[in-house]
């Protein structure tokens, strides 16, 4: 019987049919996956170009189309239906080179702007599929958040008495236009801030009515201030343009600055927390509570009475002749803001009567409050028996005083008393010891003690010497 080889040729066929059919398997497999992973490859793409889309938003876009991109004044919003919705290409032409007439610049380089083409097309992106939430947390974060998109409130009285003046029905409808769309940015009775000129000004008032219109309506190109004529009708513009021209005829106070609350999110009050631990907690409590170094910021009325500006800039600046010291050469703004929104947090759950505690007191009377009041587990100290029972209970909570460097003090005297916190800013004099910690008073004991020491080791030393001189 003979037995039948397998030829090398056969096993060389056999091995490339093989191989063949592998490849044509795989091949089929990679094509039927391959939608999904140029999918999942495009989603993880997306969520780059977000990411570096908010950071490059916050730091050129933010301060004029808001913080959540909800737009300023007359800066459009690009957070509506209307942008998701708009052309690609046509976004990326107005954020490239600009809309003439208006304040939007150009963006590209190519155009003497400082973002790349595919920075752009990130933005765009943004604008298309971008949270806003998110993205005003992370202005937020960066300490980049516009404090601009608010309003204030003319003081109904003046409105009243203006509107009793020659056409002081337009004089009056201009003051509220302005208290509504323009002090954010011109500032409180039209003196002016950092981002935009004084309008209260004699020179402006010697302009010609006509020039003043047009400026409203067209804007200044190359500066922050926008074209008005499409978020305002020809009557409203002219009530401005009266207010202008007429000025000096609005009493001081008649459109007062507007309350800048700061944007806070979790990392921001993480940051606070941090920052008010390292450099705060020591002179005003580990929960604001006031020592006997300064008062407490833990309690309802001075939280309610005191705008996040004032905060700010009391951080910012210190009080004057005070043990309160200016942290602007410190901490960034955005540090000084991520405390501030620490310090409202507070807002909430503050209570009625400051509770002040000792800090780093005598070791040998532990931290308690200088009135006697025994600490708590939270940080904070119970007030004494005989205070809780001879304060009188109020609606209005305690009276505070406040008077500093914040806007609107009125005085330079810095000093600073709530009631019942013992605690003003001119801190008392206190002895020496009582400001030491157990480790400071265990260390001058133990210097003392070996002082001493060395001094009876020379002494007996030189007695033994007399001795052998003789």
């Amino acid at each position: 019987m003979k037995t039948s080889r397998i030829s090398p040729r056969s096993i060389e066929l056999l091995v490339g049919i093989l191989a063949t059919a592998l490849m044509v398997t795989g091949i089929a497999l990679y094509t039927l996956n391959e939608p999904a992973r140029l999918q999942e490859a495009q989603v993880r793409q997306l969520a780059v170009d977000l990411d570096n889309a908010m950071t490059t938003y916050a730091q050129n876009c933010a301060v004029c189309h808001g913080a959540a991109g909800e737009g300023i004044g007359a800066t459009p919003a690009l957070n509506g239906l209307n942008m998701k919705e708009m052309d690609a290409g046509a976004l990326t032409k107005v954020i490239s080179r600009g809309l003439y007439g208006s304040a939007m610049p150009a963006w590209s380089l190519e155009d003497g702007g400082p973002l790349s083409d595919y920075q752009i097309g990130q933005l765009v992106s943004l604008m298309h599929h971008g949270d806003w939430t998110t993205t005003q947390d992370r202005v937020v974060n960066l300490g980049l958040a516009p404090l601009i998109p608010f309003v204030s409130e003319a003081d109904p009285l003046i409105l009243d008495s203006l509107a009793a003046l020659p056409e002081g029905s337009a004089l009056a409808a201009g003051v509220s236009l302005y208290a509504e769309n323009c002090v954010a940015c011109h500032g409180a009775d039209g003196t002016g801030t950092t981002l935009a000129p004084a309008l209260n000004d004699p020179t402006l008032r010697a302009k010609d009515a006509a020039d003043l219109e047009r400026v409203l309506r067209l804007g200044v190109s190359g500066t922050l201030m926008a074209g008005w004529e499409k978020a305002l009708d020809a009557e409203q513009i002219s009530a401005l343009v009266e207010l202008m021209l007429r000025w000096d005829e609005i009493p001081t106070g008649a459109i007062p600055a507007p309350e800048e609350p700061i944007l806070v999110t979790a990392e921001s009050l993480a940051l606070g927390g941090e920052l008010y631990a390292a450099s705060c907690d020591n002179c005003h409590g580990p929960e604001g509570q006031g020592t006997q170094r300064a008062p407490s910021l833990n309690v309802r009325s001075y939280l309610a009475e005191t705008p996040d500006a004032a905060l700010q800039q009391i951080i910012t600046l210190g009080v004057p002749e005070t043990s309160m010291p200016a942290w602007g050469d410190r901490l960034s703004e955005a540090q000084i803001q991520a405390i501030v929104g620490f310090i409202r947090s507070w807002e909430a759950t503050a209570p009625e009567i400051a509770q002040p505690v000792r800090v780093r007191g005598p070791w040998w009377q532990g931290n308690t409050t200088p009135g006697g009041g025994q600490q708590l587990p939270s940080g904070g100290a119970a007030a004494p028996a005989e205070t809780q029972a001879n304060t009188p209970a109020s609606a209005e909570g305690p009276i505070t005083t406040h008077q500093g460097n914040g806007p609107g003090s009125g005085g330079d005297s810095g000093t600073d008393t709530h009631a019942g916190s013992g605690s003003p800013w001119v801190t008392p004099e206190l002895p020496w010891y009582q400001t030491l910690d157990p480790r400071s008073t265990i260390l001058i004991l133990g210097v003392i003690f070996t002082a001493a020491f060395m001094i009876l080791v020379a002494l007996s030393g030189l007695r033994k010497l007399t001795k052998l001189l003789r």
